[in-house]
């Protein structure tokens, strides 16, 4: 069972954690040449937190 609570609680937090991350940034109104100047460090923010709160609720 625990085959298949580790990887459906990461996609869990990560499914959650970005789509955050994109609500805040589309409503944030940005009006830069290329958005991926945002979105990228979003993302590897989002990676990394979501690597924390997995270690800390698997434990």
């Amino acid at each position: 069972m625990n085959k298949i609570t580790g990887p459906l609680r990461r996609a869990l937090i990560y499914g959650a954690v970005s789509y955050g991350g994109l609500v805040l940034i589309n409503n944030a109104e940005l009006d830069l040449p290329n958005m991926w100047i945002v979105y990228l460090p979003m993302f590897v923010g989002v990676y990394v937190l979501t690597q924390w709160l997995d270690r800390k609720f698997g434990s």
